[in-house]
């Protein structure tokens, strides 16, 4: 158990500083990033795969169909990341923030659409306080917040994908592999018109591309080895480390403006964030007893 409480904070606390990481590459455009991201997170996962012996080719061939439920994923991941890593280089690390903050909320709306889940009147009120937040944010600043709320819902429907017989190592590792071609091609285009900067922008930027893969791979090793060792009433509190420390880097690190009216509309964010802990955490301690191994 206590190793699965330091494997989920590692994952969450890089996932925190991710912000840093793109800020690095803040010469580079959004959209190289991208596409050295896909590619580069193949590479490292399929390396993974092949010490593990993973069977995923077998599993695939047993159901082909699956292979159109990862394409779907696969555009949403891409936008997610995408869309992430523009908002950190154009100084809107704390709109990101917002938006894993009310992911979880997110998560609650979209599991009684589409998986038919039942909740407590206390999940929709919770639910109600953020979307209060939300509104307010958008009343206010003349429109919705609508960095944090895509990142929400594209990650949220991206979550949905658990239902696939596949874990998160062997699921990105189709999902790159299926982002790959426009991903190479795009690289490529770059590379004719003497635009890229892999290679051409110094060895330190060609490093930090390289190494976008197990940047992106190692935090989802870290949180799968903690999500099964430790009860999901911690991992619930846990969670909510990353978006933290994102708004502290870009409030206090990147000196972003925050506006009464901000901080009136993440205080309803966060009250539903506290009540959804809360909830979480009564619920789950009843019913976990000693974590899995």
């Amino acid at each position: 158990m206590r190793k699965g409480a330091v494997y989920a904070l590692i994952a969450f606390v890089m996932w925190g500083l991710f912000p840093v990481y793109w800020k690095g590459l803040g010469g580079v455009p959004a959209l190289e990033i991208l596409s050295h991201r896909m590619a580069w997170s193949l590479v490292f996962v399929v390396f993974l795969l092949l010490l593990k012996k993973s069977r995923l080719i077998t599993a695939l061939r047993r159901n082909p169909r699956h292979a159109a439920v990862f394409l779907l994923t696969a555009s949403l991941l891409s936008v997610n990341w995408g869309l992430y890593i523009w908002a950190v280089q154009t100084n809107r690390v704390v709109d990101a923030s917002l938006g894993y903050f009310i992911n979880p909320l997110v998560n609650i709306v979209l599991g009684v659409v589409f998986l038919r889940e039942r909740l407590r009147p206390v999940h929709w009120v919770a639910v109600g306080l953020a979307a209060s937040g939300v509104l307010y944010l958008a009343a206010q600043q003349a429109g919705l917040p609508w960095i944090a709320l895509a990142l929400a819902f594209t990650f949220g429907v991206y979550g949905l994908r658990k239902t696939a017989p596949l874990n998160s190592l062997e699921g990105l590792a189709v999902e790159t592999a299926l982002l790959l071609p426009l991903a190479l091609g795009y690289l490529v285009f770059l590379e004719i018109h003497g635009t890229a900067a892999f290679g051409h922008a110094g060895l330190w930027t060609t490093l930090l591309l390289a190494m976008a893969g197990p940047v992106t791979a190692l935090p989802l090793l870290f949180f799968a080895a903690g999500a099964r060792r430790i009860p999901y009433s911690q991992l619930a509190f846990v969670q909510y480390l990353s978006p933290t420390l994102q708004f502290l880097l870009g409030a206090l690190v990147y000196h972003e403006p925050l506006s009464v009216v901000r901080l009136t509309g993440f205080s309803l964010v966060w009250l539903a964030t506290g009540l959804y802990i809360a909830v979480e955490c009564r619920r789950t301690r009843c019913r976990v007893g000693a974590p899995a191994d």
